[in-house]
């Protein structure tokens, strides 16, 4: 199969329970780029799609392509590091193509982490040292506010909101927003003195009733 189809309109990829459950296939580095490495070309491009979060074969061989330029060492895409990274894809199990390239990128970011903690362990002098260094404590960074990007994109950018124990007096208005949860609201169309007020002419009126009763009694 070629890494660039002529296909000029992407074609979906349409995924079974079986595909979707099953590993992804492995990626086979040629010379010329790199192949889906299953007997069955079609399942093959179904089980990649899947892993990836994509749609159509354009995204696929998109993705594709960059991750195997990501997983570059020395001078030369590596199968096995490709293979890891196409794996930790799918374990985060994109849902779109927002999500697909984000996890790419996820993914690409803790490759180059941990090859940048090599060259930190390995440096020669301090020059290399400190390069590793910088190098290294920007993409620790990067990673942990990508896993923040990725869940505010799945939760739509809006925290869960919980209301319990929401008591509304008669005549009251409740406003509907972003409530802490478990507070436990109370709304009333009363100010805060004349809610007092009678309040306590409310306990007022039940101790002279209680006091009547006693004396009738």
């Amino acid at each position: 199969m070629n890494t660039a189809p002529d296909i000029t309109v992407p074609t979906a990829i349409a995924a079974t329970d079986q595909t979707k459950a099953a590993a992804a296939p492995r990626i086979k580095l040629l010379s010329h780029g790199f192949s889906i490495d299953h007997p069955d070309p079609e399942i093959g491009e179904q089980l990649m799609a899947n892993a990836l979060g994509v749609a159509d074969r354009e995204a696929m061989h998109g993705i594709l392509r960059q991750l195997v330029k990501a997983s570059v060492s020395g001078e030369s895409p590596d199968e096995v590091n490709l293979s890891f990274m196409i794996s930790m894809v799918k374990s985060i199990r994109p849902r779109d193509s927002v999500e697909a390239m984000l996890v790419a990128q996820m993914v690409s970011v803790h490759v180059m982490a941990m090859r940048c903690a090599y060259h930190l362990a390995n440096a020669d002098d301090l020059a290399q040292h400190d390069s590793a260094a910088r190098a290294l404590g920007r993409l620790a960074r990067t990673f942990p506010a990508q896993i923040e990007a990725l869940n505010r994109y799945r939760s739509h950018g809006e925290p869960a909101i919980t209301v319990q124990n929401v008591s509304v007096g008669d005549g009251g208005k409740a406003i509907v927003g972003n409530v802490t949860q478990h507070a436990r609201v109370i709304v009333s169309d009363k100010k805060p003195a004349s809610a007092a007020r009678k309040a306590a002419g409310s306990r007022r009126g039940h101790g002279s009733a209680d006091a009547k009763r006693e004396a009738q009694a």
